[in-house]
């Protein structure tokens, strides 16, 4: 999971899904090209429910190369084959998570606001680390609420990948890129976009290279 000349769009999905219609119309936003990374994030239901889920996106995200991370589940996510999981403070350990994915598969960690959780983790192994949240977001309760001065910070001491997360959209997005965001995490932005979820993450993509150039 590395981002390339421009940050990348690391793609959440909204919290409860209906898996009939989910499978084409993430298929749709994912041939936009936009989306670097996803991340399949299902509140309050049943372990089949995110195996079923899994067996949808998968073949979707490897057909197109993009990488499938799982949000708290290290044990589902190894046994169903996801590239990685993402965790929060509040989910399995760093070192649970390690334990059961293997240091071949990716796992990323929730930070907030605290460049100490960050740094301890990314010296552990993290392959990323998250920050957040940026602004207010409709998707989850924040805990914490960050400026890009974190960012900032981050990128000056470490090389250790970071993603951006928390109420980005095409229209607020630069100052988080310009700070060096890797990635830039969006659930809302894309879903709920007014024009569709494919005109949201074309309008985030291009909200992002339109800030990099900004900042050459």
């Amino acid at each position: 999971m590395n981002a390339d000349e421009f940050a990348g769009l690391y793609l959440l999905t909204p919290p409860k899904i209906d898996l009939a219609s989910f499978g084409d119309k993430l298929k749709s936003v994912l041939d936009t090209g936009a989306v670097d990374c996803l991340q399949l994030r299902l509140k309050d239901v049943s372990d089949d429910e995110i195996r079923k889920a899994i067996e949808t996106i998968l073949p979707l995200c490897n057909d197109r190369d993009i990488p499938l991370i799982l949000n708290d589940r290290p044990d589902l996510a190894k046994a169903s084959g996801c590239d990685g999981v993402h965790v929060g403070e509040d989910d399995a350990s760093y070192d649970d998570a390690r334990a059961i994915m293997g240091e071949e598969h990716i796992v990323g960690v929730s930070c907030y606001d605290s460049r100490h959780r960050a740094m301890e983790l990314g010296e552990k192994g993290a392959d990323y680390v998250a920050f957040g949240a940026f602004h207010p977001t409709q998707t989850k309760e924040a805990k914490t609420s960050v400026t890009p001065e974190i960012i900032e910070i981050w990128t000056t001491f470490t090389t250790v990948p970071c993603v951006a997360i928390g109420g980005i959209t095409a229209e607020n997005v630069a100052p988080i890129v310009q700070a060096g965001a890797d990635f830039v995490a969006v659930t809302s932005g894309v879903w709920n976009h007014p024009d569709g979820p494919e005109a949201g993450a074309r309008a985030i993509k291009a909200a992002i290279i339109a800030a990099t150039d900004d900042d050459a």
